[in-house]
């Protein structure tokens, strides 16, 4: 069961047309925060002052928000505009009609636009878990490194650190994977459909070639 520090508590409620009401959001998207979201709390705020941590570099505070959900699915989208309509880092509670709870974090990096503090790289979630099995590590010795201790946790094995990578490195190479799986399972449905021999031959080395490339990510 995670524990925020009584210092961080803020508590307060937030109306969903805040997240969109000045930005030219499609009707689809707020049909979604009005059918999918019950509640939304800025629950905590974690920064220096209220974690006792020294400040980081990129990261000044991190916002925590718990949402309760009307149902048991909420769109992702959603996430990402709220996410991408506040200069902080953020966390994410989502809780479910059933109770059953996740955490939601996105690996944000400064951008020079004027209009946006932080470009949005990947978005990383736990699965689904009772109150008491949801934990998260609050040990850090700064900003920066609890943000980066928040994402690495809840992104879990899809995120694991090699030879002292930064955070940055990490996600690139998460990226990385995820993109030659893709090219994978497209040459696996062209060999599946194909009838040549020889084309099935050529298309099986590809794979293997990019099964070894993987490995070597």
């Amino acid at each position: 069961m995670i524990q925020f520090p009584k210092s961080t508590a803020f508590g307060r409620r937030v109306p969903k047309e805040m997240f969109y009401r000045n930005l030219d959001v499609k009707s689809e998207l707020k049909r979604l925060f009005a059918e999918q979201i019950k509640r939304i709390t800025w629950a905590n705020k974690l920064s220096p002052e209220t974690m006792n941590l020294a400040p980081g570099k990129t990261v000044q505070e991190i916002e925590v928000f718990h949402i309760l959900l009307t149902d048991n699915e909420l769109d992702d989208r959603v996430l990402t505009l709220m996410d991408q309509g506040i200069p902080y880092h953020l966390l994410f509670v989502l809780e479910r009609a059933d109770g059953r709870e996740r955490l939601s974090i996105a690996y944000k990096e400064q951008t020079a636009k004027k209009n946006a503090a932080f470009q949005l790289k990947e978005c990383y979630h736990t699965p689904w878990m009772t109150h008491e099995d949801l934990l998260l590590n609050f040990t850090a010795l700064n900003m920066d490194a609890l943000y980066e201790g928040f994402v690495r946790q809840i992104a879990g094995d899809a995120l694991q650190a090699q030879n002292n990578e930064s955070l940055q490195e990490s996600v690139e190479r998460q990226q990385e994977r995820e993109k030659i799986q893709k090219q994978i399972k497209k040459l696996q449905a062209q060999m599946r459909r194909e009838k040549r021999l020889a084309k099935q031959m050529a298309l099986r080395r590809e794979i293997a070639r990019l099964e070894e490339k993987m490995n070597n990510v």
